[in-house]
């Protein structure tokens, strides 16, 4: 029993900290968000790029 009134102290001390935890988490969640939004657009890119190359030649090669 006496870890229990040392655990509600820190849990007051917490408080502060479990709110930076709990926006350091938001951060790194929003940062890795933000890294999968790039990564999508690059495949858009990429993929429109490819079909205009493709498309491109089929012109070309129809003349």
């Amino acid at each position: 029993m006496p870890e229990e009134p040392g655990e509600s102290g820190e849990r007051g001390d917490s408080g502060d900290s479990g709110e930076l935890s709990l926006e350091r988490r938001r951060l790194a969640e929003e940062k890795k968000n933000e890294r999968y939004v790039w990564w999508y657009l690059a495949y858009f890119l990429f993929g429109i790029h490819l079909v205009a190359f493709v498309m491109i030649y089929a012109v070309l090669q129809a003349k």
